[in-house]
């Protein structure tokens, strides 16, 4: 990973795990999921980016500094987790992309006795420091060996699955009434901050998706869009499930210059940046917080992709 500028070099000392605090629910209770065709960071001359299960190559860079990404990364909300929880018919729970088992311990903490399937063998064994049991393979190769379960999850981990064959592979192993539920965190910067990043990723790394994203005159939900149409889609595919719906949950994470700049390295859009690239950015970054007076709220929405197995797959 690159050196952290001197300035910053207190980062790894400064943990902190974000809490769901200040949430409120905004929820689409049985209102089949009404998804938007406008795509945030995908163009139409980039296949790969319009399908990210065929581009895995970010998806397994995470791993590479585990415990940055586990440090770093946003929790989900309690209720988010206990509305899946409770619309779900038991207690056993497959992690799709279990990654380092943030969400993972949060469903455990919640009662559930959590199986994690990551292709990545280092996010893999840092998840079972933590006490998730996990089996290293992607989804669309695991071996279910005749398992089933009562919910399969995947926290920020969908779109890096085949979301055709992810839903209906996901239709055997649940049990009858079982839940499929695909999450994500987006955030929201304040407008100052996201004029002030914009700006940033403008200078230094103007063909990487961060700045792409940036760039693009919608909302982080909007950007989101496709993505959730996606997972929609496939599951509406599978013939097994009922008809997807999107659940909303919105809270508010304070983040530190420090805490901020820990967790960006860890994103998708930077994860492949050239180190002194990747660098001049985190100065870039870090001296705009700091005009901010050395913080700001991020608005998240975690947003849920869901269904329930109604017929035998």
């Amino acid at each position: 990973m690159p050196t952290i500028p001197p300035e910053r070099a207190r980062l790894a000392e400064n943990e902190r795990h974000p809490e769901p605090a200040r949430v409120t629910e905004n929820e689409s209770h049985t209102e089949p999921a009404r998804l938007a065709e406008n795509e945030r960071h995908r163009e139409p001359a980039r296949p790969a980016e319009n399908e990210p299960h065929r581009y895995r190559q970010a998806a397994e860079s995470f791993g590479s500094d585990a415990e940055r990404y586990d440090r770093a990364r946003p929790r989900y909300p309690q209720s988010m987790v206990d509305r899946i929880v409770a619309a779900s018919p038991g207690p056993d729970v497959l992690d799709v992309g279990v990654g380092t088992g943030i969400e993972a311990r949060q469903f455990q903490a919640a009662g559930c006795k959590v199986l994690g399937v990551e292709p990545d063998a280092r996010m893999a064994d840092f998840a079972r420091r933590g006490g998730v049991e996990v089996e290293v393979a992607t989804f669309e190769d695991w071996d279910p060996a005749g398992r089933h379960f009562d919910a399969v999850i995947a926290g920020q981990a969908w779109h890096w699955v085949d979301p055709v064959v992810g839903a209906a592979k996901a239709a055997r192993v649940l049990r009858p009434g079982g839940r499929l539920a695909a999450f994500w965190n987006v955030g929201q910067p304040p407008p100052e901050a996201t004029e002030a990043f914009a700006a940033v990723y403008d200078r230094v790394v103007p063909d990487s998706l961060a700045a792409r994203g940036y760039r693009k005159a919608m909302s982080a939900l909007d950007g989101y869009a496709v993505l959730f149409g996606k997972a929609a889609d496939g599951m509406g595919q599978a013939g097994a499930f009922g008809d997807p719906e999107q659940w909303r949950f919105d809270w508010e994470q304070d983040y530190t210059t420090d805490e901020w700049l820990d967790q960006l390295p860890t994103q998708g859009g930077l994860s492949q940046v050239p180190p002194a690239k990747l660098a001049e950015v985190l100065a870039g970054i870090g001296a705009a917080v700091d005009a901010m007076g050395g913080g700001f709220t991020m608005h998240y929405t975690a947003v849920v992709i869901t269904a329930t197995r109604t017929t035998p797959a």
